[in-house]
């Protein structure tokens, strides 16, 4: 998989509360930290706007970004944003280093298809609801997906659809099935108009 999503960021020295305070005020930066693998974390800086961009894309999430800081290149991934509980930008970031050849965990979005023409909903009425939106995968680097396929056309009214039902790129392992715990990911419910209609 080839690292198609880079930010620029600054190295930041001046540390604490107020000091973040200052840089979103200031200049427009977000403060972040980088962590993990074998080096200290380090205290960046990023430009608001560039990251605001990068974010815009859904798969910002689940790919491995190219972060360059003061000039050496890292490759990381969102593990973590802070955002203004009002206007919603975000105020910090946390990313996590990715080492070839060790395992990571990041969470992937789930894309849900043929829903309309699946079987619960053309020819029986049901109605769909989603139980989870993403799932946190464990994989090499390489085999991060960008998202993960929920395929609904066989779905029937009243059938739930778990996380070992999912059809999981090679290499790729569900977190939550690895410690027993097996989701309930969508369903078909019968539809409540028709329920009330025939009361």
């Amino acid at each position: 998989m080839t690292v198609e999503f880079a930010l620029n960021a600054e190295v930041r020295s001046d540390l604490g509360k107020g000091a973040s305070r200052r840089l979103r005020r200031n200049v427009a930066m977000v403060p972040a930290v980088v962590y993990g693998g074998d080096k200290a974390p380090q205290s960046i800086s990023l430009l608001a706007k560039e990251l605001a961009k990068l974010l815009e894309n859904e798969a910002a999430f689940s790919h491995v970004l190219s972060l360059n800081v003061a000039g050496t290149q890292e490759s990381v991934l969102i593990k973590a944003l802070q955002r203004h509980p009002a206007k919603g930008y975000v105020v910090h970031a946390d990313f996590v280093r990715v080492v070839a050849g060790q395992k990571l965990t990041a969470h992937v979005p789930l894309h849900f298809i043929n829903e309309a023409s699946s079987v619960g909903v053309k020819q029986q009425g049901g109605e769909i609801s989603h139980t989870i939106v993403e799932v946190e995968v464990a994989c090499q680097p390489q085999d991060l997906p960008e998202f993960i396929e929920v395929d609904m056309a066989a779905v029937e009214v009243g059938q739930t659809l778990h996380l070992s039902d999912l059809k999981l790129p090679k290499g790729v392992e569900l977190v939550a099935l690895a410690h027993g715990n097996n989701l309930a990911v969508s369903n078909i419910h019968a539809s409540r108009v028709k329920e009330e209609g025939a009361e």
